[in-house]
């Protein structure tokens, strides 16, 4: 009996979202506020995976409603987590499901297949926030035969809000340095926190000498595409890419269609993608550790409310599928590489002995697919320039 009365309200959840997501966007007041009431009595940022995600799309439907979603996304986004706080949320996530960890071997793999006999290595990597990933990098080169090469990163990432845009970025480059140093591995770090597309070839200090890697994992999707603006920040930022010339770019997506200019086709979107992610994390996690509810409100949480409030260029959570990256990147001027088939291979048997069977890992068009349940949540590829 207790069961069909869960799946019932799971049901009404989801369709009471889709309900009051039509009155907000026919600007229907009344409907909208109703539905909101009726959905908050049955939303709960401690409840099951569906009460968790209608807490937070809730919260959206009310931002976009009020006119006041760019306020309070710009409000949540500048009120600081701790990095500590952050990396706990971080390590949940890793235990939690294999997506970060396989996305981090993927990167790191790849470029010490690259890297085996280079001297001198330099990683430019894109949104590099905490950079979390790469620890585990510098410890791989340090016990590497022959001893480790010459390591240098250039951190990009967007300017923080305040007095010292750079300040979260040159901070991470002391924590990676600090790190070098205990592994003795040569390092250089160089921070640049402004717009993506206003960086210049020459701010970067490519030396032709190094073997040269573009790491971007998941961040691409933060920038405004052709809906916006024609000359969009995303070609500028894969045709620098091309100029680099790198020997190796490497892309992590999120695979999402929820960018769509249409607000409900968003929504709807919007809420397959997240009840992904939450169904995940249910499935996974139990519900009272406080990391998780971490994860949900300072990562899913801002993404729901960034994609369903706010509109223009305030709206950077712009997703694509990995086939439109495919398409995109193509016309770029870059080449896809074939799938490294031990990565593959070690991914696979990773993710069958160590995590639930709902975890999926495929493999597509020379992308390798992650997702949960059947649905593709990240993709990975990897890229040069081409001819």
């Amino acid at each position: 009996m207790v069961e069909r009365h869960v799946g019932r309200n799971m049901v009404d959840l989801r369709t009471l979202l889709t309900l009051c997501a039509q009155a907000v966007a026919a600007d229907d007041r009344r409907s909208a506020n109703e539905l909101i009431k009726q959905i908050r009595q049955h939303s709960s940022p401690m409840g099951d995976g569906m009460r968790r995600i209608a807490h937070y799309f809730i919260d959206g439907l009310e931002a976009r409603l009020a006119g006041s979603g760019t306020q309070i996304y710009t409000a949540l986004i500048t009120k600081p987590t701790s990095a500590a706080d952050v990396l706990k949320a971080h390590h949940l996530f890793l235990a939690a499901c294999p997506f970060k960890k396989l996305s981090n071997f993927f990167s790191n793999k790849t470029i010490m297949n690259l890297a085996e006999d280079a001297a001198r290595l330099h990683i430019i990597d894109f949104g590099i926030l905490y950079g979390f990933q790469w620890p585990c990098l510098i410890r791989r080169l340090s016990s590497r035969p022959g001893g480790p090469p010459k390591l240098r990163i250039t951190g990009i990432d967007l300017p923080q809000p305040g007095f010292r845009p750079a300040e979260r970025v040159e901070e991470t480059g002391r924590r990676l340095a600090n790190y070098a140093e205990t592994f003795k591995v040569p390092f250089e770090f160089h921070a640049i926190a402004q717009k993506w597309d206003t960086i210049q070839i020459e701010d970067l200090g490519i030396d032709r000498d190094e073997v040269l890697v573009v790491n971007c994992m998941y961040r691409l999707r933060n920038l405004l595409d052709e809906t916006v603006i024609v000359e969009s920040p995303r070609i500028k930022v894969l045709n620098l890419i091309r100029k680099m010339n790198p020997d190796v770019f490497i892309l992590g997506i999120v695979n999402g269609a929820y960018s769509a200019p249409f607000f409900i086709t968003r929504f709807r979107e919007a809420l397959f993608h997240f009840s992904t992610l939450f169904d995940m994390l249910e499935t996974n996690v139990p519900r009272e550790i406080p990391e998780r509810m971490l994860i949900e409100r300072e990562i899913f949480g801002w993404e729901a409310m960034n994609v369903i409030a706010c509109e223009g260029a305030e709206r950077i959570e712009r997703p694509e599928t990995y086939k439109q990256w495919q398409m995109r990147n193509t016309r770029a001027g870059l080449r896809q590489l074939p799938l490294n088939k031990e990565i593959m291979k070690i991914a696979k048997e990773r993710v069958d002995t160590g995590y639930h069977k709902d975890f999926v890992i495929d493999e597509d068009n020379r992308w390798l697919l992650q997702g949960w349940k059947g649905r593709i949540v990240y993709a990975l590829s990897t890229w040069v320039p081409a001819p």
